[in-house]
């Protein structure tokens, strides 16, 4: 289906909501998502899985007087919309009143129809089967590999309509591919795996050297790794690591979470709370960027937020709701799917290049972690105490000395923050395109090892 009469079925539906709420007295906003994917797995030689889906789903968040609700369906039709309205403004009926939610994005008009997030593929099925049946073969074809996993590739095209009462009308379009493999590897009674992976906006670009030898590359320089002393080490994160880590802590950079009373920085906006040198933004666009969207949940257009500049912190990610409590700009971070309520989310984390070279960065004797076990349970938001498992390599001036595995990593987040020894001069993103970062050395970390 052409993404015109995508659109125009869209925007019927979206029209026929916002008619009935407005016969109800009542304002509202409403998403409605269209979505194409394509999922291929494969195991010992074969297509495993050849998943084709189509789907689509409308939201709507609906206020009358103070009350919000949101309801959500799976059918466009005329009854189903109507039966979707109804059972929002009931809802509102019965909930708590919350009147820093408004509806507040007047007349917005923004259509992002951006041909390098959409571009077109007309690339062969066959050669998308070639490409997922490859990636297993060129892991076990791996001297000391014994096995691929998880193999696969997939893509999603996804189209948005967001518009409300007060004549807001945002579209969005875009188009996203992705390859990955495992490679598993059995030795003398040892075992080790790890997980590559690529993604970009063309099938063309996807790297599935990058990813097939980052697997096996790693999980071949792991396999024979064993646990270091236990004591304090200078800790370098692999760039995925590191973004896992963040994302265990990145309330402390919502506002929803400081009305809720869970930021632990909710107190400390203009104040110190990080090494001088570390300066994070929230970014709405970037090269190589796979958030890149042109309005956010409530149909603002999104801009560049800084959080943290040189060491001090400067705000928060704010909706309109948060902002409207807090009595600041909103800094148009809504997030909200059609089949959920109003909250805040981040675009693509950015931490600014430091002053330090790589000769620097890597200077002397340090940890270098390279998978992370049980992040987001090991991690406490609020007081910033973190432990889990973690595989790496002990380092000496930018080489690997020896493979490191079976240790727990464990400390305070935003302690860390303020025990930085050196930040790179170069920005890299990490697979997926979201975070964005130098190589940053921290000063010390707990290291449970033998």
């Amino acid at each position: 289906m052409s993404e015109q009469i995508i659109k125009a079925t869209l925007s019927d539906a979206v029209d026929q909501v916002l008619s009935l709420v407005k016969q109800q007295g009542a304002q509202a906003d409403v998403i409605a998502n269209a979505s194409e994917s394509l999922s291929l797995k494969a195991d010992q030689g074969d297509l495993s899985e050849h998943k084709v889906t189509a789907g689509q789903v409308i939201g709507v968040r609906v206020i009358k007087g103070d009350q919000v609700a949101t309801s959500y369906s799976e059918s466009l039709d005329s009854d189903s919309l109507a039966s979707m309205v109804n059972a929002a403004l009931t809802n509102a009926s019965f909930t708590k009143a919350d009147p820093d939610q408004q509806i507040r994005a007047e007349g917005q008009q923004i259509d992002q129809q951006d041909p390098s997030l959409l571009q077109a593929d007309n690339t062969p099925i066959e050669d998308k089967i070639a490409l997922a049946l490859a990636l297993e073969q060129d892991v076990v074809s791996q001297p000391r590999a014994t096995g691929a996993p998880y193999n696969g590739y997939s893509e999603q095209t996804q189209y948005q309509l967001l518009a409300n009462t007060l004549g807001t009308r945002c579209y969005h379009s875009e188009r996203s591919f992705s390859c990955y493999t495992a490679a598993l590897l059995n030795h003398d009674g040892k075992q080790a795996m790890h997980l590559g992976a690529s993604v970009s906006r063309r099938f063309a670009d996807l790297d599935r050297a990058h990813a097939t030898q980052l697997a096996y590359q790693t999980a071949d320089a792991l396999l024979e790794g064993g646990p270091v002393k236990t004591g304090s080490y200078p800790v370098i994160f692999e760039h995925d690591c590191l973004s896992e880590l963040l994302g265990a802590f990145g309330s402390c950079f919502s506002g929803d979470a400081a009305k809720r009373g869970t930021n632990p920085w909710h107190e400390k906006v203009g104040k110190p709370v990080a090494d001088t040198a570390l300066t994070i933004t929230d970014v709405a666009r970037l090269d190589g960027g796979m958030r890149i969207k042109a309005f956010d949940s409530e149909g603002f257009a999104t801009a560049d937020t800084p959080l943290i500049e040189n060491g001090v912190l400067v705000g928060f990610l704010h909706n309109s709701a948060t902002a409207q409590h807090f009595g600041v700009p909103h800094t148009a971070n809504a997030g909200r799917s059609p089949k959920g309520g109003l909250d805040v989310t981040s675009r693509h984390d950015v931490i600014a290049a430091g002053k330090h070279s790589d000769a620097d960065v890597h200077a002397g004797e340090y940890l270098e972690l390279a998978s992370l076990q049980g992040v987001h349970s090991g991690a406490n938001a609020i007081s910033g105490d973190f432990s889990f498992g973690a595989s790496g390599f002990v380092c000496r001036n930018g080489k690997r000395v020896r493979p490191v595995r079976g240790i727990t990593v464990a400390g305070n987040f935003y302690t860390m923050l303020n025990e930085i020894d050196a930040i790179g001069n170069t920005v890299l993103p990490n697979y997926d395109g979201a975070f964005f970062a130098p190589r940053i050395r921290f000063a010390r970390l707990s290291i449970a090892g033998e």
